[in-house]
Order: C-alpha cells, then sequence, then structure tokens
C-alpha cells in the first residue's frame, strides 16, 4: 500500500502541476489566455460579412472556435482582447469588399493592416477614428477612394500611418497636425496638387522621421515655413514629382537645418549641373538622383561628404571622365561609399585605380563610352559583390588577376565588350556567383570553367564551350540550344549542366564535340528525342540524362560508345524494347540506369554479356518474360572484395580525377553515393511485369548487397540456396505470387537487416535465427498461410508464438508483473482510495482556503523556475562537453 501511495501522491502532484494554468485562470493568479471578447467576435464576424473572400483566408473565422485563434487576430494574453488585426493579402488573392465600420467596436485594438487587397474605391470607414490606442495603421495599396476622413486625426497615439497607393485627391492635411506622435507616413501616389500648404503641415509633427511622398504631383512652388522645422526627418522620398532645380522644396531642404539620412530624388526633371548644395546635408548616406539630366559630372564639394554609402545618378547625362568622376569623391567620401552607380550616361575615359575606395560593394558603369583596357588593380577591391561594366567598348583581356581577391563577388555582368577571357587549364575562382552574364565576349582555348553553384540564369553563352572543362551544374540556366551548336570544340572533354531550368530539344551537333568524357545533362527539362549525333561521342564515359523527359526510342547509333561505363537514363519517357546491342556494344558498362521509363518487351539475354555490370536499375517499367539464367555471367557482382576503379576518370588537361556520382534506392529510399559508389553492387528488377521462376544461378552473385524483384509476377519457391548471397544487406521480393516455404539457410546471411517479403503465398513457419529475430511482423504481411514469430498466428502445437531472445527463453509481460507483485488486483483498489483522499485532501484545502491557494501556485512557480534553471545548466554543460 505504501508503495502505491507514494506513486499516487507523485502522479497527483505532476497532475497539479500541469493543471496549474487552468486553475490560475480560475481562481485569478498565474498567466491568463482568456479567449476574446463575445462582443469584438461578434465584431469580427460582421467584418469578415462586409467582406468577399474568394480564396478562404478567413476560413478559420467560425463561430465555435476562439477568435483568438483566428488567421490575423492576436488578442491579449492576459485581457482577452483583440489587440491586432492584420488582414494584408500579399499575393493575386485579394479580399474585397468594404472595410466594415464595426472595426469601431475593436476599441482596444494598437495595429491594424489592410494593404494588398481591394476595396473597390470604397471610403476608409470613418469609424476608424475612434480607436484611441491605434499606433500602427497601414492601408497601403488597398484600393480605396473618395476623400481621407479627418476623422484619422483622432487617433493621437499613432506612431505609423500609410496611405500609400490608394485613389485619393484631398482639398488639405488639416488632419494631419493632430497626429503628433506620428514618425512615419507614406502618402504615396496620393494626390496633393492642390495642397500648397502640405510643408507647412508635416513640419509641425515633432516626431516625424520618415515621409513618403512618392508621386504626389508636389507643387513645385509654395510657401515655404518660416518657423525651423521641429521634425527630424531621417528618410525623405520625393521621388517621381516633376520637381525641378528652382522647386521650393529643394530651398527647404537645403537651408532647413535637417538631418535627412536617406534622400530619393529619382525620376524628377532636374536639369543642368548637381546643386552643391547637396554636400550641405552632412549626414546623408543615400542620395538617389537617377532618372533625371543633370550634366557634367559630380561636384568637388561631394568629397567631403564623409557618410555618403550609397549614391545613384544613373540615367543621367553625365559627361565628364570617369577619372574626374572618382577625383571628385576623393577625400573621406571615397572611403564610406559601398554603392556607386554610374550605369546609362555618357562617361568617358578609362578605368581608373580604385583600389582606394576601400568600402565599395557595388559598381554599376553599364552603358556609358568607356573604353581602354581593365587594370588588374581591380581584382584587389576584396569587398566587391557586384560590378556592371557592360556595353562600353573596353578591350584587352580579363585574367584570373582580375578577379584574384573578389572572394564576395556575386553579380559579374561584362556583355558586348570585346574583351578576351582568358583562364589558365587549373584556375579555381574564388568567389560564388549568383549572376553571370558575358554573352558577346571572347575565351581562349584551353581553359576550365568551374561557375557550379550560383545562380547564374538567362542563355548560357557560346564562347564558354571553348574550353576543356565546363561546370555550370546547380544554376538557373534556360536556354542552351543556338549557344551550344554556335561552338565546335574536340577539345572540350568534361560538360556539366546538370540542375538546371533547360527546357527544350536536345540539339542535335554532338557531332562537334567528339572529345567529350563526360556529359552530365540531368534534372533539367529537355524533352523529344535523344539525338542521334550522340552517337558521334565516341569517347564518352559517363553519360548522365537523367530526369528530363526524354521520349522515343534509344537512338542505335549510342552504340558507338563503347567506351561508356557509366549511362543514366532514368525518370524519363523513353520506350520501345530494350535494345540487343546494349549488352553486346558496352563491354565496359557498370552502371546501368532505365528506371522509370516505358520500356517494354522481354528482358533481353543480352543485358548477361555486361560482365563489369555493379548497379543494374531496370525498374518501374514494362519488362515482361523471365529472368535470364545467364545472370551468373555478372561477374563483377560475384565479387565480395575489390572495389571497382572505372568510376574514376582521368583527363589529359586535369591533374585531378572525377569519380561518379549517382542515387540509388536503398531499403525503399534514394541515396546519394559518390566516393563509396564502387563499393555498392545491386540489381532492382521491381515494378516490372516479369514471370517464371527466380533462377537458381542469382545464388552465385555473392557480391550482390542489394536485391529488389518486388512488384513483379514471380512464380515458384524461393531457392533454398538463397543463402549462398553472403553479402546481401537488402533483400525485397514483395507483391509477387511466390509459394512455399522460406528457407531456412536465409538466417545464414549474416548481414541482412532489411527483409521484405509481404505480400506473396508463402506457407509454413518463419525460420528463426540471430538475424531474423530482428525483423517485425510487417516482413512477412499478406502471406495468409505463414506462422510463428514474429507473426501473432501459432504454428501447429504452439500455444503462443516464441520470441527468441539471448538465452533462448521467452517471458511474458503480464506474468511477470504477478510474480513482481507491484500491480496486482490490491494495487488498483488502493490507487483508488489513495487518489480520492489525498485529491481531496489537497483540492478541497485549495479550493476553500485563498492564503493557501496563492502560497501553492507560488511554490509551484518556484519548484518550476527551479527545474528550469537546472536543465539549462545541464543542457550548457553537455554542450560545453560535446564541443571540447
Amino acid at each position: 500500500m505504501g508503495g502505491s501511495s507514494l506513486q499516487l501522491l507523485l502522479t497527483f502532484f505532476l497532475f497539479l502541476l500541469c493543471m496549474k494554468p487552468a486553475l490560475g485562470n480560475y481562481w485569478g493568479v498565474g498567466d491568463a489566455n482568456l479567449g476574446c471578447k463575445e462582443c469584438e467576435r461578434r465584431a469580427l464576424i460582421k467584418i469578415k460579412e462586409d467582406l468577399i473572400d474568394d480564396y478562404g483566408h478567413l476560413s478559420s473565422w467560425n463561430t465555435k472556435e476562439d477568435c483568438c485563434k483566428w488567421r490575423g487576430v492576436y488578442c491579449n494574453n492576459h485581457t482577452g482582447h483583440v489587440i491586432q488585426l492584420d488582414l494584408s493579402i500579399s499575393g493575386v488573392e485579394p479580399l474585397r469588399g468594404k472595410l466594415s465600420p464595426f472595426l469601431s467596436e475593436l476599441q482596444y485594438l494598437t495595429f491594424l493592416d489592410v494593404s494588398y487587397n481591394d476595396f473597390n474605391h470604397t471610403q476608409i470607414p470613418k469609424s476608424i477614428g475612434s480607436l484611441s490606442n491605434l499606433r500602427q495603421l497601414d492601408l497601403y495599396n488597398a484600393n480605396f477612394g473618395r476623400n481621407i476622413p479627418f476623422q484619422l486625426g483622432n487617433l493621437s497615439n499613432l506612431q505609423y500611418l500609410d496611405l500609400g497607393w490608394n485613389n485619393f485627391n484631398p482639398q488639405n492635411l488639416e488632419w494631419l497636425r493632430p497626429l503628433s506622435s506620428l514618425c512615419f507616413l507614406r502618402m504615396s501616389s496620393v494626390n496633393l496638387s492642390k495642397v500648397n500648404n502640405w510643408l507647412e503641415v508635416v513640419n509641425k509633427l515633432p516626431h516625424l522621421t520618415s515621409l513618403h511622398l512618392r508621386s504626389c504631383n508636389l507643387p513645385n512652388i509654395f510657401p515655404i515655413p518660416h518657423v525651423n522645422s521641429s521634425a527630424s526627418l531621417d528618410v525623405l522620398n520625393l521621388s517621381y514629382n516633376n520637381l525641378t532645380l528652382s522647386s521650393s522644396i529643394l530651398e527647404w531642404l537645403f537651408n532647413s537645418n535637417t538631418s535627412v539620412v536617406k534622400l530619393y530624388l529619382f525620376d524628377n526633371q532636374f536639369q543642368g549641373l548637381i546643386p552643391d548644395a547637396f554636400s550641405r546635408i552632412y549626414s546623408l548616406e543615400v542620395l538617389i538622383l537617377d532618372g533625371n539630366e543633370f550634366e557634367g559630372g559630380i561636384p568637388k564639394s561631394f568629397s567631403g561628404m564623409c557618410n555618403l554609402k550609397t549614391l545613384s545618378l544613373s540615367s543621367n547625362n553625365l559627361g565628364e571622365q570617369l577619372l574626374g568622376i572618382v577625383h571628385n569623391l576623393t577625400g573621406c567620401a571615397n572611403h564610406s561609399i559601398e554603392k556607386l552607380y554610374l550605369d546609362n550616361n555618357h562617361i568617358m575615359g578609362s578605368f581608373p585605380d580604385l583600389t582606394t575606395f576601400s568600402s565599395l560593394r557595388g559598381l554599376w558603369l553599364s552603358n556609358n563610352r568607356l573604353s581602354g583596357t581593365i587594370p588588374e588593380s581591380l581584382g584587389k577591391q576584396s569587398n566587391l559583390e557586384i560590378l556592371y561594366i557592360d556595353r562600353n567598348p573596353f578591350v584587352g583581356v580579363i585574367s584570373e588577376a582580375h578577379f584574384s581577391k573578389l572572394t564576395k563577388l556575386k553579380t559579374f555582368y561584362a556583355y558586348n565588350n570585346p574583351l578576351v577571357f582568358n583562364f589558365s587549364s587549373n584556375w579555381v575562382p574564388p568567389f560564388q556567383l549568383e549572376h553571370l552574364y558575358i554573352m558577346g565576349c571572347q575565351s581562349s582555348s584551353g581553359s576550365i570553367i568551374v561557375l557550379h553553384s550560383n545562380k547564374l540564369e538567362g542563355e548560357i553563352p557560346p564562347f564558354v564551350f571553348k574550353g576543356s572543362h565546363l561546370d555550370l551544374s546547380n544554376n538557373m540556366f534556360s536556354k542552351l540550344a543556338l549557344s551550344l551548336c554556335e561552338a565546335s570544340n574536340n577539345s572540350l572533354e568534361y560538360l556539366d549542366l546538370s540542375n538546371n531550368r533547360l527546357s527544350e530539344e536536345l540539339p542535335d551537333c554532338w557531332m562537334q564535340f567528339e572529345g567529350l568524357k563526360i556529359l552530365k545533362l540531368a534534372n533539367n527539362h529537355f524533352y523529344g528525342k535523344i539525338p542521334s549525333s550522340m552517337g558521334s561521342l565516341i569517347e564518352i564515359e559517363t553519360l548522365d540524362l537523367g530526369n528530363n523527359n526524354f521520349s522515343g526510342e534509344l537512338p542505335s547509333t549510342l552504340k558507338n560508345c563503347t567506351k561508356l561505363v557509366f549511362l543514366d537514363l532514368r525518370n524519363n519517357s523513353l520506350s520501345g524494347p530494350i535494345p540487343m546491342w546494349l549488352g553486346r556494344s558496352h563491354p565496359n558498362l557498370v552502371v546501368l540506369f532505365l528506371r522509370s521509363n516505358h520500356f517494354y518487351g522481354r528482358m533481353p539475354p543480352h543485358l548477361c554479356h555486361l560482365t563489369h555490370i555493379q548497379l543494374l536499375d531496370l525498374a518501374l517499367n514494362r519488362i515482361t518474360g523471365s529472368i535470364p539464367k545467364c545472370i551468373n555471367n555478372l561477374i563483377s557482382l560475384t565479387n565480395t572484395k575489390s572495389p571497382n576503379a572505372a568510376f574514376n576518370h582521368s583527363y589529359a588537361l586535369l591533374s585531378s580525377r572525377y569519380v561518379d556520382q549517382t542515387i540509388w534506392m536503398w531499403k525503399g529510399r534514394e541515396y546519394e553515393y559518390g566516393n563509396i559508389l564502387a563499393l555498392v553492387k545491386g540489381i532492382d528488377l521491381s515494378s516490372n511485369k516479369l514471370s517464371g521462376v527466380i533462377p537458381e544461378e542469382i545464388v552465385m552473385l555473392d557480391g550482390l548487397i542489394s536485391l529488389n524483384l518486388s512488384r513483379n509476377l514471380l512464380t515458384g519457391k524461393i531457392t533454398s540456396d538463397i543463402g549462398l548471397l553472403c553479402s546481401l544487406e537488402v533483400l525485397d521480393l514483395s507483391d509477387n505470387k511466390l509459394c512455399g516455404e522460406i528457407p531456412s539457410t536465409l538466417s545464414l546471411i549474416d548481414s541482412l537487416n532489411s527483409l521484405n517479403l509481404r505480400n506473396n503465398n508463402l506457407s509454413g513457419r518463419i525460420p528463426t535465427g540471430p538475424q531474423l529475430s530482428t525483423f517485425t511482423a510487417s516482413a512477412y504481411k499478406g502471406n495468409p498461410n505463414l506462422c510463428g514469430f514474429p507473426l501473432p498466428k501459432n504454428c501447429l502445437g504452439e500455444e503462443t508464438p516464441q520470441n527468441p531472445t539471448v538465452n533462448g527463453s521467452s517471458g511474458d509481460a503480464s506474468m511477470q508483473d504477478e510474480k513482481d507483485g507491484f500491480i496486482t488486483r490490491g494495487f488498483y483498489v488502493s490507487a483508488a482510495i489513495g487518489f480520492v483522499v489525498c485529491f481531496w485532501g489537497v483540492f478541497g484545502t485549495l479550493l476553500l482556503n485563498r492564503s493557501c491557494r496563492l502560497s501553492y501556485f507560488k511554490i509551484l512557480n518556484n519548484i518550476k523556475d527551479w527545474l528550469y534553471v537546472i536543465g539549462g545548466v545541464t543542457m550548457a554543460r553537455l554542450q560545453r562537453q560535446l564541443q571540447s
């Protein structure tokens, strides 16, 4: 009784600990999560009724669930009031209809976001002005119309207001004056052409730091406030407003005591020289003047802008020498500038030494009139990430010296330049590019181009095929055909375009690349027939076309590729019978994958000529007939020791070697094998229509590690000599029509760790053995006449299924419990009595005595905190021990 009572007390203690949050809410102590208020739930339902939800964004808004769990609804954990409502739908599936005036029922709202919806030119509800707790109101790009309600001026606590990209045409902005807490204001695309005092209004918002008035038709001339600005703007965006150099806004900007950090004035109508006055704004870090008509160069005074990080003058009429621009930024600006946009101008001269621009991360010089050579000093810009020099008449050679320290380079555009790219055969780029565009340039032959695992896109330029080794795998290229056929290079030995987005018919011009040894085009979207010119690749050793959409029969010209070692055509739509020449013409073939296609007809016995085959995968086709008895001629699969060296390929121009890699189905999952591929030996003929018996000759392949013959129509018995497959780790014969007993020799395969014999007609006792005892009943399911462990069905003469253990005995859990004397009938009786006494002894006291109740939960909180701290310290110690 004592032991059970102790267990019960501990159980009850844990029960109360788990129930503590609920009890705490009931008694008014601890954390609370009360759920939303009924009046607010009804208001939300009314709000939903005014919305047209074509895509079910608000499907969770129903009367059954706590509204605090609805999408976009957030409640205060202590009061249960709705404090945030986020109906923003950023995508192509907006909410429609109108915004309900019942929003005013949500009086505790501090955050409201309905951006990116379509309210069909309806007005902002005036009732929003009663939400006195609101701090953030976001109506951006929601297709509101009519006037802006002056009641928004009642939101005295508002800090963030976004009315941008709607259809407002206000007559005044007087309602803004009371919003003294406002920090962020965006009214982009709001027509302010009739509001001449807009600057006077925003000038009196004391906490305003970010003002966005893009595309507002701002008047050029207006009264400038006589008082200094009470605002301290950090961000000012006045782009797309047709402003001129005579605009009042520039006078205010240059003469007021402003601390602007980011200034956006692009796409206005500024003409002439860039004003020196910009340099008076010493705090400027970002100055964007794109899309104007500035002429000349950069003022010398800009050299003193010591905080300037981004200077953008793209798409103007600048015509100075680049050397002069660089000179006029040399002071302290050249140390701070990180991004310099000078593209689409008329800048002339040569490319200067930029090593004094030590922080430079991005340089845009595209589409100017720059000429001469690119200095090798460019390679010293160790922080450079983005470089655009395209569409300039540069000349000369680009070599690896130009990239020597550009370890951070991600984007490089140099197309339409008469530059020559010349790299040595063993050069490895120090960077990992995301975007490369060098079409229209030239390349010297004999080079190695390795640009794999970047984010390069578009068409592959033809000059890259001039080298000896080209790896463009794992990018986003989408076009190949023209660029490939424009090139002709018998020196190209390695070409890897796998894992891109190439979607087209494969061009039929492979006779121009007779020197290819490795061709990898897997994991693209190629379609159509495999071109017959691939038969011209007489030196080819690895051909990987897997995971595309190729169709039709295999071209007979492939029989000319007699040096093939690795052929992967898996996961395509190829059809027709497996050709006879596939076994005769490829004596060196080690890997053959035809998996998941539409091949049909009998399995050709000529495959038995593949004496070096190590991985044979014909699964998921429509192959019929029986498994050839000559399968024992696959000599490489009879070798249990020596790995195959054929997966290593060497090249005349490479000091290193290439090792084949592939995916192999292992225990129902795909695994990638590279360096250890030579150790894997397997046959997979699953999911076909093979019939007849499993040939006894298969047991001679004692080097086999994996054998999968599942989902066929195989009949007969499993050969009694199956135990000779001593290397076997995976055996799958499921979903056939096999009959008879499971051979006892199966227990001799010590390495077997995956067995599947499901859904056959096997019968009799399941053999026992140390290795077989590790398999569960699922390995034998669907064979109604099987019996014995691990199946629940007993064999004739057995009372209970025996579970072999190390000492040969078996145990019964319930009997053992009775022997231990712990869980008995008396235990359950005492447990019930103990529970009732303990529960009401503790629970009743807590229910009736408030001081005890508060003390109890204080103790529980302390225990919880103690356990948390102890757990955290213990985990930290373990992590330090693991790291050391």
